[in-house]
């Protein structure tokens, strides 16, 4: 893992997979900075070399994905802020308020793939709810799915849940609320996508709040949107005419995320020990696919 860059006026707090965090050295300033990495990960781990301006073509999806959810009749709160950024990470970092973040990853299924597309395979359900019978890889679901997940401490596996259990960890309103936000971003999301060209398969998001005395899981104050949303990394997107017309799998799931990379360490790597260096057409493909995705999501 890189070594974290020295920035003035900012001390470093954390590094996680693929971002960084600072803090003010200002105790008086709540804002947080987040800074995105070239660094990409895959199966919970960390792999190198990076991808060539992930960073910062991220950041540009991100910050123009809280712009259109924040429009419209029922915008989306999300934790960005205004104020300068050091001009060493302008093109990719974030100023944030500080939240209380959940603990639960909100993944929103719209078709049926990769871990889901397994576990249909062996049991006809996806996160333990019952599917109907006769689909294939790739085949849009009758409904989105909202298939929460238990964010595990750094170096933990993420844990797929259930919606009872969910409710067990923020409260029945807290998690209602997490379950309906994350499909009505998703559908939103998926609209604009399609009028693109686009499908967005399935994607996840992180939701926290602003700190209150007394307050435990985020009981009350406004809910928001936080970290990344709707990137390469973070969701699935496919071309929709390839999807249309593709005769196999992998000819109707053309991506725009990281499902390269997915695939090639899938195919070489048994998730034992640590994972082998990504080769350079690996990684080009890669880049070239993040960067077309935000040309084609933007332009």
């Amino acid at each position: 893992m890189s070594t974290p860059l020295d920035l003035p006026g900012w001390r470093h707090l954390y590094s996680g997979k693929v971002r960084d965090l600072y803090s003010p050295e200002d105790p008086s300033d709540e804002r947080l900075l987040v800074v995105a990495s070239d660094r990409v990960s895959a199966f919970d781990f960390a792999l190198e070399p990076g991808i060539p301006q992930k960073g910062a073509l991220l950041t540009a999806l991100s910050r123009w994905w809280f712009d259109r959810l924040a429009e419209g009749s029922d915008p989306i709160p999300n934790h960005l802020v205004a104020g300068e950024i050091p001009a060493e990470v302008a093109d990719r970092a974030m100023l944030a308020r500080k939240l209380e973040m959940l603990p639960i990853e909100c993944v929103v299924r719209g078709y049926l793939t990769g871990s889901g597309w397994a576990e249909y395979q062996a049991e006809g359900t996806v996160c333990g709810i019952p599917l109907p019978a006769g689909l294939q890889n790739g085949d849009r679901l009758p409904e989105p799915l909202f298939t929460p997940a238990y964010k595990a401490p750094m170096g933990e596996h993420d844990e797929n849940i259930t919606f009872a259990r969910t409710e067990e960890l923020v409260g029945a309103e807290r998690a209602a609320q997490l379950r309906d936000v994350s499909l009505a971003v998703y559908r939103r999301a998926a609209a604009l996508a399609a009028e693109r060209g686009l499908i967005l398969a399935d994607t996840k998001f992180e939701f926290g709040v602003e700190p209150s005395t007394g307050l435990s899981a985020g009981e009350d104050g406004v809910l928001r949107l936080a970290d990344e949303v709707l990137t390469s990394d973070s969701s699935r997107y496919w071309d929709a005419e390839a999807w249309r017309t593709g005769s196999t799998p992998a000819e109707r799931m053309a991506s725009f995320d990281k499902q390269i990379v997915r695939d090639w360490l899938a195919a070489h790597w048994d998730k034992q020990g640590t994972p082998p260096a990504l080769p350079a057409d690996v990684v080009a493909r890669t880049a070239e696919r993040y960067a077309e995705l935000l040309h084609r999501l933007t332009a």
